[in-house]
């Protein structure tokens, strides 16, 4: 079966009320059928409760306190790299951006201006720069990172669709990654200013950063930013700022010269937080 045709339904089925159920479901304190449910989930799919800061699955109160659970102290070290990984996942892909445009699968791209929610003069700082999308399984961490130091700068939400992320929409759907729902975070760092967009996909309740708590819901159906220019908020290479409550996608952006990818990087590559990214260039 083509990709296209095995996403066919995803076009059809109400994947907001999916969506707004499941997390209705995924915040509810259900007692016993919570736990029943979060240790079907790891078995299904392999999670690896010892790293948990918390292992007692019948501690959690509710599905989202297990998703979102922190990891014990010592359980990513951070490389030495000037550049880490921000997520536990899969590179879905990364390279170099063409003027604007940004490689989703083969046969597919969509450009910077849509991802970051129509801001040209935002995606210009990007021409010709490096992306890399990181993809989160179930199984996986569901805290975000920071890649390197950074200054907030901007937060922007862009409705959208809720599709899925997987690698068969990746290659089915064209421009996925800026059609879903997204929050896009811009800083600014030492070689100049960077982005990470968090790509919302079908079940996933909400998501949150470290500074504004929950960002969505609300989903009000229109463009929502904050500015944060009078803020003093900057945080550090491998701090926490931001989750998914249910997973998703990670696209990152960086100006023309300044990264470097780890050699060791390659699309499909297993990933965790705090591996080595890449560097400046020399």
């Amino acid at each position: 079966m083509s990709d296209r045709l095995a996403v066919l339904p995803q076009y059809l089925m109400p994947k907001q009320l999916l969506t707004q159920l499941a997390g209705k479901f995924a915040s509810a304190r259900l007692g016993g059928l919570t736990t029943a449910v979060i240790r079907r989930f790891v078995a299904r799919y392999k999670v690896n409760m010892a790293e948990a800061a918390n292992p007692d699955i019948a501690s959690y109160a509710s599905f989202n306190d297990f998703f979102t659970r922190p990891l014990r102290e010592g359980a990513r070290p951070l490389a030495e790299a000037e550049l880490i990984c921000p997520v536990d996942g899969a590179i879905s892909q990364f390279g170099p951006i063409e003027r604007d445009n940004i490689f989703q699968a083969k046969g597919h791209s969509y450009t910077t201006t849509a991802l970051v929610g129509g801001d040209a003069e935002l995606a210009a700082k990007f021409d010709n720069g490096s992306f890399a999308t990181l993809y989160l399984s179930p199984k996986d961490y569901h805290r975000i990172h920071m890649p390197c130091a950074g200054r907030l700068r901007r937060m922007i939400h862009v409705p959208g669709e809720l599709f899925s992320v997987n690698p068969t929409t990746a290659r089915g759907v064209p421009g996925l990654f800026a059609r879903n729902e997204r929050v896009v975070c811009v800083f600014d760092g030492e070689t100049g200013p960077f982005v990470l967009t968090l790509v919302g996909a079908t079940i996933v309740g909400s998501m949150a950063t470290v500074w504004h708590g929950m960002v969505n819901p609300p989903r009000p159906g229109k463009i929502r930013e904050w500015h944060y220019d009078g803020s003093e908020i900057s945080l550090q290479k491998g701090q926490e700022m931001g989750r998914f409550l249910l997973g998703s996608t990670v696209v990152m952006l960086f100006p023309k010269d300044s990264i470097t990818f780890n050699a060791e990087w390659q699309a499909t590559k297993a990933i965790r937080l705090g591996e080595a990214m890449g560097n400046k260039p020399t």
